[in-house]
């Protein structure tokens, strides 16, 4: 029988230069699942670990770097056929400050800062690019204005 599962995180890492909003995708390595797709910074709750921490912790082990500023945004389903359960991926945006030099784990091969338009046309999901919509509409002034106080984690 089918289950229900909050098990993973998304996490879309924000350069907010001044020109314009830099958005980091990665490309998968090839010994690894969705080989060469380009996604979000994507992994698994640990036991007994909050969504915003496994999106930290993701965030870390897959590009080195660490946000200043972390926003919840959305959830959103998948189906994992193999374990017959409907994962519920939690969606973080995540900022970061200058210089910003990513340090990819293994589960990638390139990463690339790209502008708005180029990521949603890059991203192998359209679960990805919807997210990435709906932070720009939510987050374009820099922060999430009269819903900061539900979005904001740090």
């Amino acid at each position: 029988m089918a289950q229900l599962s909050i098990g993973t995180i998304d996490v879309y890492v924000i350069r907010p230069l001044p020109a314009e909003w830099r958005v980091l995708v990665l490309q998968r390595a090839l010994d690894t699942r969705c080989p060469t797709a380009w996604e979000a910074v994507h992994g698994r709750i640990e036991e007994g670990e909050e969504p915003e921490d496994a999106a930290l912790r993701e965030m870390r082990e897959e590009t080195g770097l660490e946000a200043t500023r972390l926003y919840n945004v959305t959830v959103h389903p998948f189906y994992l056929h193999k374990t017959h359960t409907v994962q519920m991926a939690v969606v973080f945006a995540a900022f970061v400050a200058e210089p910003a030099n990513v340090v990819i784990g293994p589960e990638h091969t390139k990463a690339e800062w790209l502008n708005v338009g180029a990521a949603l046309e890059r991203f192998a999901w359209p679960r990805e690019r919807e997210a990435l919509r709906e932070i720009v509409h939510l987050l374009h002034a820099g922060n999430a204005g009269p819903v900061e106080d539900v979005l904001r984690v740090f």
